[in-house]
């Protein structure tokens, strides 16, 4: 029992002593609240109407969406995007923007050529996250071998 005692007590100094060292120069940079959180508008991508059955113009309008989400990403706009697997609510993807208005998020799902011709139709809401989220795009190019 004095063994179990003195385990707890040396892991409960240890955890004490792993305070979070607040950087309020990455804080700003990332445009941190005080909880470390940010207002983001959530999408999910979900089937549309328009079923492109033409290989070509498919391959295009995907290749110009995967194209458009890497910009958005490079100019900041896009915390995070990917799609999800095949499920029965017809969800294809996710964006999470880093703007704080619904209708900013709009105007920037309009760039993309898949939502434009009706493959994917969007549904937007405003989302309070984690403003760590913004070193997404930073990391994953650290981790990407091939691209789209």
């Amino acid at each position: 029992m004095k063994k179990l005692i003195v385990l707890l007590s040396i892991s409960s100094g240890m955890f004490a002593q792993n305070k979070p060292i607040y950087d309020s120069i990455l804080a700003k940079k990332l445009g941190a609240d005080d909880y470390g959180m940010k207002k983001y508008v959530f999408c999910i991508l979900k089937t549309g109407q328009v079923n492109v059955t033409d290989k070509v113009k498919k391959d295009s309008l995907f290749a110009g969406h995967m194209k458009n989400t890497g910009r958005l990403a490079d100019e900041g706009k896009l915390a995070i995007a990917g799609p999800f697997m095949k499920n029965d609510r017809q969800y294809r993807g996710i964006f999470i923007f880093n703007v704080s208005t619904i209708e900013e998020a709009e105007k920037l799902t309009q760039t993309d050529p898949a939502v434009k011709a009706g493959i994917f139709v969007v549904e937007l809401t405003e989302w309070y996250g984690s403003a760590s989220l913004m070193l997404t795009p930073e990391v994953h190019k650290k981790l990407q071998k091939k691209s789209f």
